[in-house]
């Protein structure tokens, strides 16, 4: 699987209301869930003339002017670098093969729809309505995960299949419950429902300032494959 490929899956299990490609940007309709559904992406040859436009329809739809900027884009980084825009959350791509191991007693289940403690578990981790939407409209294989811990809920998380590729997102713990082991719990249990979907490959999406986060997934044998980042005016 190649970059682009697992772009495709970011974009499938983790999908805008609505994309429409006007000139040469693909316009993303985020209603509330953040960057990742709501980013402008260049489709073609762009200018410094045609950011205004991008900006125009991103207007209309009551959004910041963003954009999502992978390494062949570099033209565009450099012109938006130019205008003012500042970089935000560089991203990393994780993948890996499917790994399997033993989920312990009482620690980590798949549950679809999410119960309402995990909404309440996400919601302080600033997850809200807005992301919680954005899982609803995964037309695939999806699940949550729900994390427990000093006989609690206290984590979770959203997987979701394209393909043959499994993609967890949202993983969220109290902080109060971090460094206890519940995400590794968490990331057995996302990876044992992928592999009942019939999934080969794992993946995941993680700032690059989450090094907790990374060093978790190059533990599970999970490989950097791609990196992106945003840029907005402040």
């Amino acid at each position: 699987m190649n970059t682009n490929d697992l772009f495709d899956v970011v974009g499938a299990t983790w999908p805008a209301a609505k994309e429409t490609q006007v000139g040469p940007w693909l316009i993303r309709d985020g209603q509330g869930g953040g960057k990742r559904v709501s980013a402008a992406r260049p489709v073609g040859p762009v200018s410094q003339n045609d950011v205004a436009l991008a900006v125009a329809e991103m207007e209309k739809l009551g959004q910041p002017a963003l954009f999502s900027l992978r390494p062949e884009d570099g033209q565009l980084d450099s012109i938006l670098a130019q205008m003012g825009y500042e970089v935000l959350d560089p991203s990393i791509l994780f993948i890996g093969s499917l790994f399997e191991e033993a989920v312990p007693p009482v620690t980590a289940f798949d549950i679809w729809p999410p119960l309402q403690i995990m909404k309440d578990v996400w919601s302080e981790g600033g997850i809200g309505p807005g992301r919680i939407a954005v899982m609803e409209r995964v037309t695939g294989p999806k699940t949550s995960i729900l994390g427990r811990i000093s006989d609690r809920a206290a984590g979770c998380a959203f997987v979701a299949m394209h393909g043959a590729t499994a993609m967890v997102h949202a993983v969220e713990v109290l902080p109060d419950y971090r460094r206890h082991g519940l995400a590794r719990n968490m990331m057995y249990a996302a990876a044992r429902w992928a592999k009942e979907q019939g999934a080969e490959h794992f993946s995941l999406v993680t700032t690059g300032s989450n090094v907790a986060a990374q060093s978790l997934y190059s533990s599970l044998g999970l490989s950097v494959v791609g990196r992106y980042h945003y840029r907005m005016k402040p």
